[in-house]
């Protein structure tokens, strides 16, 4: 009896020692270790990837953002976004998609409301826009609804729009459009996109100057 009693005691304390050698490890000294290299070689994108505007976080990069007004440049449309309406206490967006299929009547006819919505806003005096000249990203959502960028044919599409509307001239904006296009990863991943809070921000920087 006794010596079940000394084994249970002893594994008892084997296994007490073993969780905190283990909680120590795992729960504290190998979280400040990736975070300590994490904020050594990947600072930024660690924090968040935040935008800086005016001293203070205007957005991530890796997050679209909505509600711009006509002088800045439009990101993609966001129509599977939805709102929390189980716990109301929080004012929480959720991300989604339609979930619409191609030859949804209802897809279809929200893609051309919204190609007329287009062609209408950012045709300006002296400049027409075309529908064919419409890309899809200007007139579907991305799959979360969140996408911060657009493709640069949509960012040079709003040009002459964003031009009039700010006093500046047309070539001053497509210089912008170009200095914020990033192409595609590594050379060949992905396509040459835009980044959407980045570039208004630099748009808002360049009005103030002018």
């Amino acid at each position: 009896m006794n010596n079940s009693l000394a084994n249970a005691v002893r594994l008892l304390g084997a296994g007490l020692r073993a969780l905190l050698v283990l909680t120590v490890l795992t729960g504290v000294i190998y979280p400040l270790a990736v975070t300590g290299v994490a904020q050594a070689l990947f600072a930024d994108r660690a924090n968040g990837s935040e935008i800086k505007a005016d001293g203070r976080v205007a957005g991530s990069s890796l997050i679209g953002q909505q509600g711009y007004d006509l002088a800045y440049f439009q990101p993609r449309p966001a129509d599977g976004l939805g709102t929390n309406s189980l716990n109301t206490q929080y004012r929480l967006i959720l991300s989604g998609a339609t979930n619409l299929s191609a030859d949804s009547k209802k897809l279809v006819d929200s893609v051309e409301q919204a190609k007329a919505e287009v062609v209408k806003d950012n045709s300006v005096p002296g400049y027409t826009v075309e529908p064919s000249r419409v890309p899809a990203d200007a007139v579907t959502s991305s799959g979360s609804g969140l996408d911060p960028d657009i493709s640069p044919a949509y960012a040079d599409l709003q040009v002459h729009r964003v031009a009039v509307r700010n006093g500046l001239s047309v070539s001053a904006v497509q210089k912008l459009v170009k200095d914020h296009t990033t192409g595609r990863t590594l050379g060949f991943m992905g396509e040459p996109r835009v980044n959407v809070l980045e570039l208004n921000i630099a748009l808002k920087d360049l009005v103030t100057r002018t």
